[in-house]
C-alpha cells in the first residue's frame, strides 16, 4: 500500500509541476497590455494601391458568441495602409465574415454566417447600412457571388442529411426577384461516396464559386483538395486541377482565380492554404503544369490570392493576420495586419476577382520558386503560434513517424490560434495543456489511491470483525 509519506511527496511534486507549467501563462496574463496589440495597422508600403482595398476578417465566434478579443468585421483600406472605416456587424447574433465582394454599383456584396443560418446582403460602404439582405436555412457559407442582376450563386457547404446519412452539398442559383432556387448541383452526383473518407457533415467544405464567363462555374471542394470548372447546362466537370489526397498539388486550397494567359492557355491561381504557399498551374499539352510558388515556410494557411493588373498578387495570410501585395519575385509592396482571421480580399477599383485581367506568369516570364521578402514583420494576434508545430517537424524530421507529425503539426498550428487567448503565446497554450494533463492524472491517482484505501479499510474492518 502507498505509505503517506510517499503521497505527499507525489502530490507535492505534481503540484510543483502543474505551478511550473502555468508560470508563463500568468506571466503572460499580467503583462498583457491590449493597447499595445497591433490589430488594425499598416506594415511595409513601398508601392501604393490603387484605391481601397477591402479586407473581410472572420473573427472567432463560438456557439454564438463572439470573442470581443478576436473580433469579426470588415476593413477599408486607403492607398497607403491607412484605415480608412470598419464595419462591425452583430445584428441577431455573433457574426462570422467571409466572402465580400465589390459590386458594379459600388457597394459590397457581403456573406456572413450567423446562429446557424446565413445571411447575405448588400452593404453601402458609404452609409454601413443594407440595400438588401436574405437569410438562408444553411450554415457556414464562405461564398456567394453576383450571376446576373437578379441572380447570386451560392456554395452551399455543410448541407447533412440526417435521415439519409448523406451529404447533400451543393451549388445553387437563387433568384431574388421570385425568391426560387432556379439551378442546383450536387458534390454526390459527381463525386464518388468514398471521397475524402467518406461522407460526413463537412464532406465537400465548399469554400468559393467563382462565375468564368460562357456558363461556367470554377468551384473550390476544400476537404477534396482540387478545383474544378462545371458546366451549368450539362453540369459536367470539364477541368480538374488536383485529386483527393495528392497534397503535392494542393493540400485543402482556397479561393481560386481563373486566368488566361495571352495565348489563351488557361491559368489557375490558388492560396494553397495546407501547404502554406500560393501557386499558379497552367494547363499545357493535356496536364496542369505548377509555374509559379510563393512564400512557402513563410506564409501560415493562406486563404485568398488574386492576380492584379499590375501582375502582383493580393495574398491574405490568415494565420500571420495580414494581408500582402507582393511581385512576381515575392517582394512585399503593400501590406495591412488585420486580426482576427483575415479571410478575404478585395481591390475594390478591379472589381470582384477580375477573371482573366491580370497577366499571368507566363506572360511576365516570371516562372520559378520564390521567398517573401521586404515585409515589416509585425507581431500581430501573438504571431508565435506556429513556434510548438515547427519544433515538431524539426525533431521527428526523417524519421518513421515524420508523416503524421507533419499532419499533426500542421493541424496544430492551423486550430490552436482560434482557441488560445490573445495574451498567450503558442508555448505558453502548450506548457497550458500539459497542466491539464498533469491535473487530470494527478486526479486520477488519487481516486485510484482512495479507492485503495476505502476498500483496504473495509478489508480490515471484516477482518478484526471474524
Amino acid at each position: 500500500m502507498e505509505t503517506p509519506s510517499r503521497s505527499t511527496a507525489v502530490r507535492i511534486v505534481a503540484f510543483v509541476l502543474v505551478v511550473a507549467l502555468l508560470t508563463p501563462s500568468a506571466v503572460s496574463a499580467l503583462t498583457y497590455d491590449p493597447s499595445e496589440e497591433r490589430t488594425l495597422t499598416r506594415g511595409t508600403v513601398t508601392s501604393p494601391a490603387n484605391g481601397s482595398t477591402i479586407v473581410s476578417v472572420q473573427g472567432y465566434t463560438f456557439q454564438g458568441n463572439t470573442n470581443r478579443k478576436k473580433p469579426a468585421r470588415l476593413i477599408s483600406v486607403g492607398e497607403r495602409g491607412q484605415t480608412q472605416w470598419v464595419h462591425n456587424d452583430e445584428v441577431g447574433a455573433g457574426a462570422w465574415f467571409f466572402d465580400v465582394d465589390p459590386m458594379d454599383n459600388g457597394n459590397l456584396l457581403v456573406s456572413s454566417p450567423r446562429s446557424g443560418k446565413t445571411v447575405v446582403y448588400e452593404l453601402n460602404p458609404e452609409t454601413q447600412e443594407r440595400v438588401w439582405e436574405k437569410t438562408f436555412n444553411i450554415t457556414d457559407t464562405h461564398d456567394v457571388d453576383v450571376l446576373s442582376e437578379d441572380e447570386i450563386v451560392v456554395a452551399n457547404m455543410r448541407e447533412w442529411n440526417e435521415s439519409a446519412q448523406v451529404s447533400d452539398d451543393r451549388i445553387f442559383v437563387y433568384n431574388r426577384t421570385t425568391e426560387e432556387v432556379t439551378w442546383e448541383w450536387y458534390f454526390k452526383n459527381h463525386y464518388p461516396a468514398n471521397t475524402d473518407g467518406g461522407y460526413n457533415k463537412d464532406w465537400s467544405h465548399v469554400n468559393d464559386v467563382d462565375p468564368i464567363g460562357d456558363g461556367k462555374l470554377m468551384l473550390s471542394p476544400r476537404n477534396f483538395d482540387q478545383v474544378v470548372v462545371v458546366d451549368m447546362e450539362t453540369k459536367n466537370i470539364t477541368r480538374r486541377l488536383g485529386s483527393d489526397g495528392n497534397y503535392s498539388v494542393m493540400n485543402e486550397q482556397h479561393n481560386p482565380q481563373w486566368l488566361e494567359s495571352e495565348n489563351g492557355t488557361p491559368t489557375i491561381l490558388v492560396a494553397d492554404s495546407g501547404n502554406n504557399r500560393v501557386v499558379e498551374y497552367a494547363y499545357e499539352d493535356e496536364e496542369w503544369v505548377r509555374t509559379w510558388t510563393v512564400g512557402a515556410d513563410t506564409l501560415n494557411w493562406p486563404r485568398d490570392a488574386d492576380r492584379l493588373p499590375n501582375g502582383n498578387t493580393l495574398i491574405v495570410d490568415t494565420l500571420n493576420h495580414r494581408v500582402i501585395e507582393v511581385t512576381p519575385t515575392g517582394e512585399v509592396v503593400w501590406e495591412y495586419y488585420a486580426t482576427w482571421g483575415p479571410y478575404d480580399v478585395e481591390r475594390a477599383a478591379y472589381g470582384n476577382e477580375p477573371t482573366g485581367t491580370g497577366p499571368t506568369i507566363r506572360d511576365m516570364n516570371a516562372s520559378g520558386t520564390y521567398a517573401i521578402t521586404g515585409s515589416a514583420n509585425l507581431t500581430a494576434g501573438a504571431g508565435d503560434g506556429a513556434g510548438f508545430a515547427a519544433q515538431m517537424r524539426a525533431t521527428f524530421s526523417g524519421t518513421a513517424l515524420e508523416e503524421p507529425m507533419n499532419e499533426f503539426a500542421t493541424r496544430w498550428a492551423h486550430v490552436t490560434p482560434w482557441l488560445r487567448p490573445v495574451w498567450m503565446s503558442g508555448w505558453d497554450f502548450v506548457w497550458a495543456i500539459a497542466a491539464a494533463v498533469v491535473v487530470v492524472l494527478w486526479g486520477a491517482t488519487e481516486l485510484v489511491l482512495g479507492r485503495r484505501r476505502i476498500v483496504g479499510a473495509a478489508r480490515s474492518v471484516r477482518a478484526r470483525g471474524r
